[in-house]
């Protein structure tokens, strides 16, 4: 079974990057918990104010799906949307191996 990753950006509205980036590194804290979450990080872009990335690594896809189901991270998805003019950009990718991942067996 191979890792699953995402590397996502939301714009926040505008003037709420800060609020955004409060509740984003509370959600870091939430599913750093739960099982298969093996990195989660808030990423602010220098060039645009408004922009939020969030790079996540699960142990695999399952682990990530069983998150969104956790009600304590729900509850916080439903406090952060109104923070959130955009959530364009998503990559989905396959992390392999490199410095703070855990090998895999």
């Amino acid at each position: 079974m191979s890792r699953f990753g995402l590397f996502g950006k939301m714009t926040a509205v505008a003037g709420q990057r800060d609020a955004l980036v409060r509740n984003l590194l509370e959600a870091a804290e939430l599913v750093s918990d739960l099982p298969g979450c093996e990195l989660w990080v808030v990423n602010t872009a220098s060039d645009d104010p408004d922009a939020v990335w969030v790079s996540e690594v699960w142990r695999n896809k399952e682990d990530h799906a069983a998150s969104l189901t956790d009600e304590r991270v729900r509850a916080l998805i439903a406090r952060t949307m109104p923070l959130i003019a955009d959530s364009g950009e998503r990559i989905v990718l396959e992390p392999v191996g490199g410095k703070g991942l855990a090998a895999t067996p």
